[in-house]
Formats: structure tokens, sequence, C-alpha cells
């Protein structure tokens, strides 16, 4: 070893200058930024302090060797060229990891095995006994990166990567790494508020990591002296060339005592730090992990909603750094726009003055905090792309002067009906508004209790589970609520940009506070989504990606639906009498389902004895989910029963053209296409209300002459095209179709069409 060895670094991308600047901290000077990492030179001890007091990097390197190779021979030979007896012996255990972006030799996973069998073969060769391969927990971590400019050979000197400190044996859910929260607390200058004496708070401390790293970092703890001192070794602990001279040991024993000197001397002047969460499982686990870090028990742990009544530990404003729940991995980004809008408005009630950093990976979330942030830095929390926002909190009186003239407008036309002035004097009467807003409330409240002791008895008298309770009868809450057994599912129509934003969040979170209570489920069961306008088929597209299934009742049959990923669920309520009807029409006739979404018109169809069944539609995941459907219900557990339904992925315009060249005939035919589609899979964009006689007409040709289409549409002002009348006989259904729970918003429109004019009457 000499002075001027060569070492890398790592760390997640987009934190390597604070890297930097903690190893310059640690006074080595030859350093150079990388994208995932800092290169310096220096002696062995630089790295070692690195591996001690780094906060953000990862991993620190020792680079071996560089070499260029031009195939996997090249490679197994540039490392068994190496005295690998003189860093290891066979008696350790070993970890290699290999990653490439070279142009030969290109799979990672094969350059690993190439690079085992040099160091592995090499020992055989020498002692006849060969290292063994542990890959949760080696004495000695090899790292290759291999590219056509340059291959470096590495020994990892950290051993098990750096955030893991020591102190957090047991996590929550989605835990926090522990360099991801240091970093976090450097972006948002934590250093600056600690040397002023000022306050550090996390009021949704979940594990408590934030909180353990603002207390190691304010009181000048190096974040790997726990790790040391618990026996929880480094890499470079069983690497030959560091325990075998004896200076070097020597050396490593002053920095460590030179840590803990630092340690009990910034213990003694730390400011106030505390942390709250809702649970009491997480606050537990948070001053377990306290006790563990041998943090003193002054810091401040409480059991608190950061929603509710949410209040600062000290009078003194200061920092306040947090992780609210994301939505990707826990909870559902729609519902949680709740938590941060309430969580927003604590913020402004309670913490003027204080400086408040939060992270996320949905702007959307961000935004409904109703605050502006002053800056914002790219963070990854693993592969996840987060953002740090840091806002100034202002009391809301300030807050509400300020916008006074951007506001006015919108605040009075919200409660032009309130009886008191909104804006008295120059100034935003908060009463007002507050008074409007609950009257408004307990209007949603009254509305939603009274469809549901309505519909209540009418769903238990027809044996109804799923059902809707509520769809837009108030204009302010603009929402649709759906029943489906215990499960709630809240679509909140898009509200105009002429709204206020924060009056529109208020309202959101009104339909959430009751909802569960009064449909009498819990809030887990509670599913939000926003219902946007869409474009072509996107109300089809996947939104989520949880695949939260559950099975539903209707009719005697069994139907799965999905609450989360879709905007819709998998099965349309409204058409409930719609799928009977199917049923009673359906026995011993060949039947057709057109559009047919995931198919619950054809399990209806093979309930009421369809000799046949077709169902058609472009998308593989609905008709996968169609024949789940079908399956459940036992329609097709044996050879025979799975010959009758043919299940058909195309564009149904072009098959439907097909099928008429085949001359193809169908005694049942149920069409409710989209109301407009311009697919990428589809040769044409379909417009129902261009494109409906076309649609029909080929029904149409496909009908045979004892048969009936049923043809459904949900497009708004739907005019039938009178050409249709000329080709057949057609009857408007549509309150024969509209059941009690759409009675007062129907969704959709029906009509029977036939060749014989007595077939009319179904």
């Amino acid at each position: 070893m000499n002075s001027n060895n060569q070492f890398f670094a790592t760390c997640s991308k987009g934190v390597e200058d604070l890297v930097q600047k903690e190893l310059e901290q640690l006074n080595i000077k030859q350093t150079k930024l990388h994208t995932g990492g800092v290169s310096f030179a220096g002696d062995l001890i630089d790295a070692l302090k690195a591996c001690l007091w780094s906060r953000v990097a990862s991993r620190i390197l020792l680079q071996l060797k560089a070499f260029k190779i031009s195939s996997d021979d090249d490679l197994y030979s540039e490392i068994i060229s190496i005295n690998w007896s003189e860093h290891f012996s066979e008696d350790n255990t070993l970890a290699i990891d290999c990653f490439s972006s070279h142009s030969i030799v290109s799979n990672s996973h094969y350059a690993t095995l190439r690079v085992k069998d040099a160091i592995v073969d090499q020992f055989t060769q020498n002692t006849g006994q060969r290292p063994s391969i542990d890959r949760d927990n080696p004495d000695i971590r090899i790292n290759v990166y291999l590219s056509d400019k340059e291959c470096l050979l590495y020994l990892d000197l950290s051993g098990d990567a750096l955030h893991k400190r020591g102190y957090r044996l047991t996590t929550g859910t989605a835990p926090l790494r522990e360099t991801l929260a240091a970093s976090m607390l450097y972006r948002a200058k934590w250093p600056d508020y600690y040397e002023q004496g000022l306050p550090f708070y996390d009021p949704m401390c979940g594990s408590g990591t934030l909180i353990v790293e603002a207390v190691m970092m304010a009181a000048n703890i190096a974040p790997g002296l726990l790790r040391h001192n618990t026996g929880r070794q480094f890499g470079f602990s069983n690497w030959k060339l560091f325990v075998l001279q004896q200076h070097k040991l020597e050396q490593w024993d002053e920095i460590v005592l030179d840590a803990q000197n630092k340690k009990q001397k910034g213990l003694r002047s730390l400011p106030v730090i505390c942390g709250s969460d809702n649970s009491e499982e997480l606050v537990g686990l948070t001053r377990k992990n306290i006790k563990d870090a041998g943090l003193p028990s002054f810091i401040k742990i409480s059991l608190q909603d950061a929603t509710k009544e949410l209040t600062p530990c000290t009078e003194t404003a200061g920092l306040m750094v947090t992780n609210p729940p994301y939505g990707k991995r826990i909870g559902q980004v729609q519902l949680l726009r709740t938590l941060y809008h309430r969580f927003g408005q604590q913020l402004k009630a309670n913490f003027n003055g204080w400086t408040v950093a939060i992270i996320t990976t949905e702007q959307e979330l961000a935004k409904s905090l109703g605050l502006r942030a002053f800056r914002k830095n790219t963070l990854f929390n693993g592969a996840l792309r987060s953002v740090l926002y840091q806002y100034k909190i202002r009391s809301q009186t300030n807050a509400a002067l300020d916008k006074q003239g951007r506001n006015k407008d919108s605040v009075t036309q919200d409660n032009n009906n309130a009886g008191d002035a909104v804006i008295k004097h120059g100034v935003i009467n908060p009463a007002v508004i507050n008074k409007a807003a609950s009257e408004h409330a307990l209007m949603f409240s009254n509305r939603l209790k009274k469809n549901v002791k309505h519909l209540k008895k009418w769903a238990r008298k027809n044996n109804v589970s799923c059902y809707r309770v509520y769809d837009a009868d108030i204009p302010q809450y603009a929402v649709a609520i759906d029943k489906y057994e215990s499960w709630i599912h809240v679509q909140e129509y898009q509200a105009p940009k002429t709204v206020n934003q924060n009056r529109a969040f208020q309202r959101i979170n009104d339909v959430i506070d009751v909802v569960a209570d009064i449909l009498e489920t819990s809030q887990e069961k509670v599913v939000l989504k926003i219902r946007k306008k869409q474009q072509g088929s996107a109300q089809y597209h996947r939104q989520d990606k949880k695949d939260h299934k559950i099975t539903i009742h209707e009719n005697g049959l069994k139907f799965i639906i999905n609450m989360y990923d879709y905007i819709d669920t998998g099965i349309f309520l409204d058409h409930r009498n719609t799928r009977q009807l199917i049923k009673t029409l359906a026995n011993k006739r060949s039947f057709l389902n057109l559009f047919a979404y995931t198919g619950s018109a054809t399990v209806y169809a093979a309930a009421g004895g369809a000799s046949s069944t077709t169902t058609v539609d472009m998308s593989n995941t609905y008709l996968n989910w169609a024949k789940e459907n079908l399956a459940i219900n036992g329609y097709t557990d044996n050879v025979y029963a799975s010959a009758k339904h043919k299940f058909i992925r195309e564009d149904c315009l072009k098959w439907m053209q097909q099928a008429i060249q085949d001359d193809q005939k169908y005694q049942l035919i149920f069409i409710d296409p989209p109301t407009f589609s311009n697919s990428k899979k589809m040769e044409t964009s379909l417009d129902v209300n261009r494109d409906h006689a076309a649609l029909l007409s080929g029904c149409l040709a496909l009908l045979a002459d004892d048969g009936r289409i049923i043809f459904s549409t949900n497009a708004r002002s739907f005019k039938m095209d009178s050409s249709i009348k000329e080709e057949c006989f057609i009857k408007e259904i549509t309150a024969k179709t509209i059941t009690e729970d759409f009675r007062r918003n129907p969704l959709h429109r029906c009509w029977c069409l036939v060749k014989q004019e007595a077939l009319l009457d179904v």
C-alpha cells in the first residue's frame, strides 16, 4: 500500500456533491465527481475515515487494478494475474459483484462467474482449497466495473453498505434508508439550524430514521461508530493488508477513539430534537431504535396525528423534515391527498416561522399541501425518483392578506349565500368561510345518510350487494360513491380550473371523513380516484399496479373487480338490469358480446343457458379478466364447457367486417361501445355519435332472423340515426334497464333492435 491509492465512494445519483464535501471535510483533497460517486486519492487511512464518517456514501472501494479486455478470456487472465493470497485466504468467504456495459462481455452475471472462476482457480492451484461464496455476509467483497473504455477492479472496504449503521434492526413499512435521510438533512441545511441551537421535528417519524440521523449529525457522531462498537465489521476488517500492519491498526484505533470523544462532547450541546407519529407501534419502534443507537433519553417522541391539532415541541421555530407516505409503497395516491392537505393546514395554522422539508415521489401530493416550495431537490429512494420540497411557513393570517386580491372572487363565489361578508374592511373573514364550508359538509353528510337509508332497504329486499349511493347530488360535492360489499369506491369528478384548489381539497376531505362511518366500513376499504375527461381508451388504462382483486356477488354470480388499478373497477353497476335482461334472453341462443370489457354480460349469458358465447375486445388484459369471470362461475370447468365460449382479441370494427364476410350469425348481440376511442390498436377512431349507424348496421348483418340486439351507450345528448329504423324494428328500453340506485342520474340509454317486430317485447 502507498500514500496515493485510488478510491471510489459510491452514492445515490444526485448527491455526489454532498459526498465530495464530506471527503473534503476529512481533509481529503484529491476528489473528482462522477455520476454515482466520487473518486479520490490518498492513504488507506483516508478511506477508513470515510468508512467511519460518511453519512451519504454507500460504499468505499479501493481500486486494485485498471485494465482493458476484448473477451471473457481476457477478463479471466487479468483477474487470475493478481496474487489474491495477499488479500485474503482460502478460509475467508467471498462475494463478487460485476456491473458490465462492455460490448462483448455484456452479461453481468456471466462476468461475475468468470471473475469467481479466476479467483477460486488460483487458490485451488496453489493450496488445493478454495474460498466459499457467501452472498449475504461475506468476509471479502469484490466489485468489478466493465466498459469498453476501461475495466476497474475494486476491493470493498465497507463490507455491508454504509447505510447500515447498526441501530435500526427493526423497521416499519417502506423504511427510509439512512443515507437518504442524511441527504435530506444536508439539503434542508440542518447544520445551519443546529449550530444556532434551533430545534428539529419529524411529525411522521415512522421508525425514527430522520430523528436518529439528525441527532447524530447535530452531536457530531460518526455514523459508522455504532457499527464498530457493536462488532459489525467493516469490509477491511478481514483484509490481510490491513490486519497484518500493526501501525495501520493503531491508526484506526486512534480514529475511533477520536470519534468517541467527539460524540461525548457533541451530546452535551444538542438542540431540541423531537418526533411523533399517529401509530403507537411506530412510536415504540422509534424509541427502541433511539435506545439501540445509544442516544440520550431527552429526545422527545410522542403519539400525535400530523393531520389533527399538530403542535410544535418548542416555542422556537426551527426545521421540520419528514417522509410522509408516498402512495407507491403505502396506501393509494388519491386517498393520500387528504392526508397531505390536512397536514398542510396544520403547518399553516401552527408552525409559523418554521422551515419544512418533505420528500415524495408524487407531485400531486406535494401540491395537496397548499404551500409554495422555495427550493426543490431531486433525490432517489432506491429506484424511486423523489423530490425534496422545502417551504417557509407563514401564518394563515399573513398568507390570507398576501393573497387577498387573488382569492377574493373565488372565496366570495363559494360563499355567496353565507349571510355574512366574506371580505370586510379589506380582510378575509375566515369564520364566514368555515361557516359556509361546514354548512355544505353537513348538507353532504345528510344527503348521503338519506340515500343510504333508502337504498339499503332496496338493496336488502332485492339481494343487491353492490350499488351506487351518491352521484354529485350536491354540486359542491361532485363525487360518485359506489358500495362494493364491504369496499367503498369514491370517484372525484375533476373540478374546473375556476374552482379554488383549497376549497376542492376541503370538500373531498369532508367526503373521506364521513363515508366510511355512514357506509359502515373501515377507512382502509375506502378507495379514492379522480375521474377526468379521458382521451381515447385512456379510461381503461392502468392507473396503478396493486393487483388488488376482490370477488363480489351479483344475482347469484361472481365477478372479479380491481379497486385500485383502473378508473373503472371491472363491472359497470348501472348495467345490472341490462345484464339480467341478457340472462333472460340468452337461453339456447348464440351470444355475441362486442366491446366486451371484462365479460360480465358474457357471464350472464352463460348463466342464462346460452348455446355459445363469443367475447370480442382488443385488450388482452380484459379478455383474460373475462375468462377469469367465467371460470370462477364454473362455466369453463371442462373441455366441453370451454369449447362453448370463444374469446377474440381484435378491434371490434375490423372483426365485424370479417365476420360478415364469413356469414356468421348470432341470436343475441350485446354492444356497449366506448363513447370515443382513438386507440393505437384500432385502424380508425371510433365516435359513437358519428359511427353508431355503421356499427348497428354491421350488427344487423350478423343477427339471425329470430335474434335481438341490445345496444347501449353512455354518450350524452345521443340521438339515434333515423336510417337505422329503415333496416329494423327498434325500441328504446332505457327505463327497463335503469336500476333504483341510478334512477336520479342515469348513466346510459338502451335500445332493442330486431328483424321481427314481435320480438321487440322484452
